[in-house]
């Protein structure tokens, strides 16, 4: 199986773009930034993306993207579809043609290889890698929360 930059990256953005979604669309800009992914590569991802119609444009002041479904009806296996991204494990790219024109003797084993890896990625959606990240997210606000209460107290003590 060969999964390149382009589906690890469409991936990845699309986390940071469901996670980072609120009342304002997310600009690639800020996805880059925080993903640390080129800008360029991201517009060419996010057109593929759009076409597919996983998110949505929005123009103008205020711009950028935003998931045109619900996260839980968009599947890893759909946002590596959608960047023309090809999850195969056989050297004849499914044609059965691997060794001399011939399928070769472990053709079926990488072929059904593809399908039980196409069939993870299938169920599993957008949600629930949101959720994943959520206790991280937590647990980094916590720290930050600790750290305000923390100064507030040293000024407190400070004061006195």
């Amino acid at each position: 199986m060969k999964l390149t930059t382009k589906g690890r990256f469409a991936v990845t953005a699309m986390v940071d773009l469901a996670i980072s979604e609120g009342k304002h669309p997310v600009t690639l800009a800020a996805i880059s930034q925080r993903q640390k992914i080129s800008l360029s590569y991201l517009e060419q991802l996010f057109g593929k993306l759009r076409r597919r119609a996983l998110v949505d444009s929005v123009r103008g002041p205020g711009g950028g993207y935003r998931l045109a479904q619900d996260m839980t009806q968009i599947s890893v296996a759909d946002i590596i579809l959608a960047v023309d991204e090809t999850l195969d494990s056989t050297q004849c790219g499914g044609r059965e043609n691997c060794l001399d024109e011939k399928k070769c003797i472990t053709h079926n084993l990488w072929a059904n290889l593809n399908q039980h890896i196409f069939s993870y990625l299938g169920a599993v959606t957008l949600k629930q890698l949101v959720d994943e990240q959520k206790p991280r997210q937590n647990g980094v606000a916590q720290i930050r929360d600790m750290r305000a209460t923390l100064q507030q107290r040293e000024r407190a003590v400070i004061a006195i």
